[in-house]
C-alpha cells in the first residue's frame, strides 16, 4: 500500500501539471494478470482504501486525469474507436504492412496514444474486465471532482455531447442509405425514425448544455435534470428496424458491404447509448458506461497497428455474413425425431447408389492416357456433376455441412436466446442431433455404396469374362485405406475441409441468388421466353433461385475433389482425398478384384477400419470447422470451447445411444424445426394496412416545429414539456415503442415561413429560432461561445 499512496502524492502534486509518466506508474502498480483476478481485486481494493483514508488524494487523482485527457482530442475516440471502420480490407492491410517496413507516425494528439502508453499490455483489458463491478463503482463514488476544477468536466462533457451529435448524424446518414432500403424497401414506411433520432440527439444535448451551463465552462446541477428516455426511445426503434432487417435477410440477401453498414450502425447505436448514459444523471449507468467505454478503449488502442486484429475482424464479418443468411430450400442435416431420421436415411441411401457408379466412372477413368491437366478435369466432372444429380434427385453426400447447419448452430446462441450457460447446453444438444444425422448418412451411404459396387464388379466379371480391375490396381485400392501405412487419414482431413467450404460456398451463392433476385431476372430473360413456355420458365426460374447454393458448392466439392491429386502431383506435394462414401465402393472393388490367395481377414478389418476413420475424420474436420464459424459470428470466446466439450462428452457418457439412435422425446428449439429446416421471423410493426398496437406512439417528420420568437432558452429547460419536445416527450413513459411514419404531411408553421430566411440555427439558445439579433449581440454570444482550443499534449515517453 506505501507504493500506491507514494504514487498518489505524486499524482496530487502534479495536479495542475500533469505527466503521464507518472500515472503510468500508478497503473502498473495496480496491473495483474489475467490469471489472477483476486490479485487485481485486491490490488484495486488497496487504492480504494488509501483514497478513503486521503480524500485529497482522490481530488487531485481526479484533476490530473481530466487535466490530462483534455489536453488530446476527444472526439474521435469517441467516435470511431471501437467501431467498424467503412475502409477496404485490402487497403487497412497495405497500411499495416507498410507499417511493418516504415512505421506510421504516431498521433501524438490524440487520446488513444495516450491509452496505448498506459496500457501497452494485450491483456489489460482481460485484467480490468477480471474486477468486480462493486469496485467500480466504489472508485468512481470517490473521484469526485472539486468546484475549482468544474471547467475540467465541462470541457469533457462538451466533448461528448459533439461525439453523440456526430455519432446521430452518421447513423441517420447509413440508416437513410440506399443499400438498406433496397434490402428491405418497408423501411421508407420507418424512415422517420433514423431522422427523429437525430432530432431527439440534438435537443437533448442543446437542453443539456442550457441546464449545465456548459458554454461558460462550468458544470452546474440544474434543478431538474435533463431526460434521456426520449433519446433512448428513438434509438431503441433505430435498433428494432435493423433487427427486422436481419430477420428478412433470408428473402433479401446481403452482401459484404450491407453486412458491414449493419455491423457500423449497430455499433453507433451501442455507442450512442454508452454516451449519453455516460453524462446522464444516473449513477448505475454512468459507471457501467465508463468501463465499458474504458475497455473498449484499451482493447482498440493496442491493437491499432495488429495485422492479426484486422484479419480477427473481417473474418468476423464473414461469418456473421454466412451464419445470418441461411439456405432456404437446399440440403439440410439436422434431424430431431423419428421422422426426420427415416428420411434422412433415405436420401443418403439414394446417395450411396449413385457414389458407387460414380467411383466406378473413375476408377475407369483411369485407362484414358490423358495429360494431368486433362486427368484433373476428368476427375472433377466425375465428381461435381455426380453431387449435382444426386441433389437434383433429392439424395444426399455423408459429411456435408452446408451453411444450414452454421445458421442453425449460431440460432441457438443468438443474443435473445437466455444465458450463456443454457445457450451452451442447447448447443450441446443441438450437435448430438448433428452427429446422430451425420452417422445415419454415413450409414446410408455406405449401406447402398458397398453393396452396389460389389454388384458392379460382379456384373462386369460376368459379362465380359475378366477382372474390372488388375491385381495391382485393386492392391492399390486398399492400401489407400489402410490408416496406419498410408495418407488416408491426412488426405480425410483435407476432405474435411473441402466439405467445409463447400458449406460456405452454398451459402454464398444462395444469398447471391436472393439479394440479386436470379429467380425474377431468368423470368424476364427474353431469349429463354421464345424458347420456354411461360409456366416452365417461371418454375426453372424458382428452382434456379432456390437451388443455386446446392448445385454451385455440390459442383465446386466435385472439382476441389477431382483436382487436388493433380495439383500435389505438379507441385511435388504429397496430397489427395479421400472420403468416406468413395472409399466404401472402393473397398468393394478392390476387395472384389483382389486375388483369393491374397485376402485375409486381417486386411479386411484393416480397410473396414479405415474406411470408418476416414468417415470420422472427415466429419471431425468439417463439423469443427463450421462449428468454429458459427460460433465466431456470435464472438463465443474460445475458453469456452471446453465447457461445450466436456458437456458433449458428459451425454455421450450418460446418452451414448443418442448419438446413433433418435430420442424417446425430440428436442426443441427455438428457430429449427424437426426437418432442420430454420424458422425465420418476420415480425414488423404493421403489416399491410392494419392498425398499429395501441401502445404505439405515432410520430411524423411534420410534427417538427420551428420555435416561436418569443420563445427563450430559460423557457425551453424550464418547461421541458412543451411542444418542441415533440410528442415523445408525453407519450414515451407510456410507449412501449415508438413508430415513425414519414407520410409527407406538411406543418401549416413551415409552409408558411420562406424556406431558408425563418429557420437558421441560433449560436445563442442553440435551438432553431429567431435570427434577428443585433450585432453587438452575436459578437457577445460569438466571444461567450468561444471555446479555448486545447494546449499541445506532452510527447510521451518512448
Amino acid at each position: 500500500m506505501s507504493d500506491i499512496k507514494r504514487i498518489l502524492q505524486q499524482i496530487t502534486a502534479l495536479s495542475e501539471v500533469p505527466e503521464a509518466s507518472v500515472l503510468k506508474l500508478l497503473i502498473d502498480a495496480l496491473r495483474a494478470t489475467e490469471k489472477e483476478p483476486a490479485l487485481a481485486n485486491q490490488n484495486i481494493q488497496q487504492l480504494i482504501d488509501v483514497l478513503r483514508q486521503h480524500p485529497e488524494y482522490a481530488r487531485g487523482l481526479s484533476s490530473f486525469v481530466l487535466t490530462l485527457i483534455i489536453q488530446y482530442r476527444q472526439i474521435n475516440l469517441y467516435t470511431d474507436t471501437g467501431i467498424m471502420s467503412d475502409q477496404g480490407f485490402f487497403s487497412s492491410l497495405r497500411r499495416l504492412v507498410g507499417h511493418r517496413f516504415l512505421p506510421l507516425l504516431p498521433q501524438d494528439d490524440s487520446v488513444v496514444e495516450l491509452i496505448g502508453y498506459l496500457f501497452p499490455d494485450r491483456q489489460d483489458e482481460r485484467w480490468l474486465a477480471n474486477i468486480d463491478s462493486q469496485k467500480w463503482d466504489a472508485l468512481v463514488e470517490l473521484l469526485q471532482v472539486d468546484e475549482a476544477h468544474l471547467h475540467l468536466v465541462a470541457t469533457v462533457k462538451n466533448s461528448i455531447l459533439n461525439a453523440i451529435v456526430i455519432l446521430s448524424y452518421r447513423i441517420s446518414g447509413v440508416g437513410l442509405h440506399p443499400d438498406l432500403m433496397e434490402a428491405y424497401p418497408q423501411i421508407l414506411n420507418y424512415s422517420a425514425a433514423f431522422v427523429a433520432q437525430n432530432q431527439e440527439a440534438v435537443l437533448f444535448v442543446n437542453q443539456y448544455r442550457q441546464a449545465h451551463e456548459l458554454d461558460t465552462l462550468t458544470d452546474i446541477t440544474p434543478a431538474q435534470a435533463v431526460d434521456p428516455a426520449p433519446l433512448f426511445v428513438m434509438l431503441e426503434q433505430c435498433e428494432d428496424i435493423v433487427a427486422t432487417v436481419r430477420k428478412r435477410i433470408y428473402k433479401t440477401g446481403i452482401s459484404i458491404r450491407l453486412t458491414n453498414m449493419m455491423l457500423r450502425l449497430d455499433q453507433s447505436l451501442r455507442r450512442m447509448r454508452v454516451l449519453t448514459e455516460l453524462v446522464a444523471d444516473t449513477g448505475d449507468r454512468r459507471d457501467k458506461a465508463l468501463i465499458e467505454l474504458i475497455q473498449t478503449l484499451i482493447l482498440t488502442a493496442n491493437r491499432r497497428y495488429s495485422i492479426g486484429y484486422l484479419i480477427d475482424n473481417n473474418t468476423k464479418l464473414l461469418s456473421r455474413k454466412v451464419t445470418e443468411n441461411a439456405s432456404r430450400v437446399g440440403e439440410h442435416y439436422i434431424s430431431t425425431d423419428r421422422r426426420g431420421y427415416q428420411k434422412m436415411f433415405k436420401k443418403a441411401s439414394i446417395g450411396g447408389f449413385f457414389i458407387a457408379f460414380m467411383a466406378t466412372t473413375k476408377i475407369l477413368s483411369y485407362e484414358l492416357a490423358l495429360a494431368p491437366m486433362g486427368r484433373a478435369f476428368i476427375n472433377s466432372m466425375i465428381y461435381g456433376c455426380g453431387f449435382v444429380f444426386i441433389h437434383i434427385v433429392h439424395g444426399t453426400v455423408a459429411t456435408k455441412q452446408p451453411a444450414m447447419t452454421a445458421a442453425a448452430i449460431a440460432s441457438t446462441i443468438s443474443e435473445g436466446s437466455g444465458k450463456k450457460s443454457h445457450q451452451l447446453t442447447k448447443l450441446s444438444e443441438l450437435v448430438v442431433d448433428i452427429l446422430r444425422t451425420q452417422f445415419v448418412a454415413i450409414m446410408g451411404n455406405i449401406m447402398l455404396a458397398m453393396p452396389v459396387a460389389l454388384l458392379i464388379s460382379l456384373a462386369w466379371f460376368q459379362y465380359t469374362g475378366a477382372p474390372m480391375i488388375d491385381a495391382d490396381k485393386a492392391t492399390h485400392l486398399l492400401h489407400d485405406l489402410d490408416p496406419f501405412h498410408s495418407l488416408a487419414l491426412p488426405h480425410a482431413a483435407i476432405a474435411g475441409v473441402y466439405l467445409f467450404l463447400s458449406g460456405l460456398i452454398a451459402g454464398y451463392y444462395d444469398n447471391l441468388a436472393v439479394y440479386n433476385k436470379i429467380g425474377e431476372r431468368i423470368r424476364r430473360h427474353r431469349f429463354l421466353q421464345r424458347i420456354m413456355p411461360a409456366s416452365w420458365l417461371s418454375r426453372f426460374g424458382g428452382f434456379i433461385e432456390a437451388n443455386l447454393g446446392a448445385i454451385m458448392g455440390n459442383f465446386l466439392f466435385g472439382v476441389f475433389l477431382g483436382s487436388t491429386a493433380t495439383i500435389g502431383y505438379l507441385f511435388g506435394l504429397p496430397i489427395d482425398i479421400r472420403h468416406i462414401a468413395f472409399a466404401s465402393a472402393n473397398f468393394a472393388h478392390g476387395l472384389f478384384n483382389l486375388p483369393a490367395d491374397e485376402i485375409s481377414w486381417s486386411l479386411i478389418l484393416l480397410s473396414l477400419l479405415g474406411v470408418l476413420l476416414i468417415g470420422a475424420v472427415n466429419l471431425m474436420v468439417s463439423f469443427s470447422l463450421a462449428l468454429f464459424v458459427a460460433l465466431r459470428s456470435k464472438e463465443v470466446r474460445f475458453f469456452e470451447w471446453g465447457r461445450l466439450t466436456r458437456l458433449i462428452l458428459g451425454h455421450l457418457a450418460s446418452h451414448p445411444s443418442d448419438f446413433f439412435w433418435p430420442r424417446p422425446k425430440p428436442m426443441t428449439y427455438a428457430r429449427i424445426d424437426s426437418q432442420g429446416h430454420m424458422i425465420f421471423d418476420d415480425n414488423s410493426a404493421q403489416k399491410g394496412n392494419q392498425p398499429l398496437p395501441n401502445k404505439y406512439v405515432v410520430r411524423r417528420l411534420s410534427d417538427v416545429k420551428v420555435l416561436p420568437k418569443s420563445m427563450q432558452a430559460g423557457e425551453r429547460v424550464k418547461n421541458p414539456d412543451t411542444p418542441v419536445h415533440h410528442t415523445a416527450n408525453k407519450a414515451a413513459e407510456n410507449a412501449d415503442k415508438v413508430v415513425e411514419l414519414d407520410d409527407g404531411l406538411s406543418n401549416d408553421v413551415i409552409d408558411d415561413m420562406p424556406p431558408g430566411d425563418d429557420i437558421r440555427y441560433d449560436k445563442a439558445t442553440k435551438t432553431l429560432g429567431a435570427h434577428e439579433t443585433e450585432s453587438t449581440d452575436k459578437a457577445e454570444t460569438e466571444d461567450k461561445n468561444h471555446l479555448p482550443k486545447p494546449k499541445k499534449p506532452p510527447n510521451l515517453p518512448h
